[in-house]
């Protein structure tokens, strides 16, 4: 993917259209600075093919052991994470402390929703202090 510079950027504005929280508008949510950064953050570095790894070794290796220290979700509107089951979650956390699903914000939510992630952060690790 790497070798076509149009296919990287095709794949990726596709990709950012699809996954974020845009309503059919990609440039309502990113703009197209934003969007030639990331394409050439990829193409710079090459970094594309190591970037599906994650989503590959997934479904490839072995069940892992047990979260068991406190963890927090946010679950996007993403079709592949809306309405994600929080059972699902509790396979693989022993102590889920923050459940949220906000209602907006996609897949790049951190890029997409900065201000809404950053308040999901704060509340998940203030309750965390102790008293």
């Amino acid at each position: 993917m790497n070798d076509s510079p149009a296919w990287l950027a095709a794949w990726l504005v596709d990709k950012y259209r699809d996954w974020s929280d845009n309503h059919g508008d990609l440039e309502s949510r990113f703009d197209r600075d934003t969007l030639l950064a990331i394409i050439t953050l990829y193409r710079t570095s090459g970094s594309i093919g190591s970037s599906f790894r994650q989503y590959f070794d997934f479904h490839h290796n072995s069940p892992r052991p047990h979260i068991t220290v406190p963890a927090a979700f946010t679950v996007s509107t993403e079709p592949s994470h809306a309405n994600f089951p929080r059972e699902i979650a509790e396979r693989a956390c022993t102590d889920i402390r923050h459940w949220s699903s906000p209602g907006r914000g996609g897949h790049f939510m951190p890029l997409e929703k900065p201000d809404l992630l950053a308040a999901e952060l704060t509340q998940f690790f203030t309750s965390l202090r102790p008293c």
